[in-house]
């Protein structure tokens, strides 16, 4: 049986904030498999489109899988490299990233719309794969329990821009902190809205 990983992303369009992709594989035997799934169905939740999950209930799920005997990896990308490098450019290279911390590595992988890079055909780019395969559902899941402490902690670090609850994403309520507030120091000045508040504010 060839070991299939799922791999997916979190923060890719927030105004703020770090990147972080996940890689997850399942345990090998079948009975393994099932224990997890009916551990995860007894919180009452369901794993067939992470998006459409509540924070609380991917808090839920991340942990069933913590505590299984599923592999779990993550890679995570600072503001500094997202604006150095360009977003898609550290994207894929973070799907990779995240993969390739897997232990032991994966013989093929499934990921979430893109394909990753330096990994031949073995591999296939699912769109809206955290709806179609379970393993890409969990992945995403972690990638976005993971990102979400990590705004958490920066709402912390800095106060009033709302990172806690909008996690970086350009809702109204950032857009009106930033006018307030200005740039702090997480967010991405390569995005055009950001780029925009910093060059008014000079």
């Amino acid at each position: 049986m060839r070991l299939v990983a799922g791999v997916d992303e979190a923060g890719r369009g927030a105004w703020a904030g770090p990147i972080v992709a996940a890689a997850v594989t399942l345990p090998y035997a079948p009975a393994e498999r099932q224990k997890l799934s009916a551990a995860i169905a007894q919180r009452g939740v369901r794993v067939d489109d992470s998006k459409q999950l509540s924070a609380a209930e991917r808090e839920q799920v991340v942990d069933v899988l913590l505590a299984s005997n599923a592999t779990v990896a993550v890679a995570i990308a600072s503001v500094d490299e997202i604006d150095e490098r360009g977003i898609g450019y550290v994207n894929a290279a973070l799907l990779r990233a995240a993969v390739m911390n897997l232990r032991p590595l994966p013989d093929f992988i499934l990921s979430d719309a893109f394909a990753l890079p330096d990994y031949g055909r073995n591999q296939r780019a699912i769109v809206k794969g955290d709806r179609r395969s379970r393993t890409i559902a969990l992945a995403s899941c972690v990638a976005k329990v993971t990102r979400d402490r990590l705004m958490i902690a920066l709402d912390r670090e800095h106060p009033g821009y709302g990172f806690a609850r909008h996690k970086g994403y350009g809702t109204a309520a950032h857009r009106e902190a930033l006018g307030v507030l200005g740039v702090s120091p997480v967010h991405r000045r390569s995005f055009a809205p950001i780029r925009m508040v910093a060059d008014g504010h000079r």
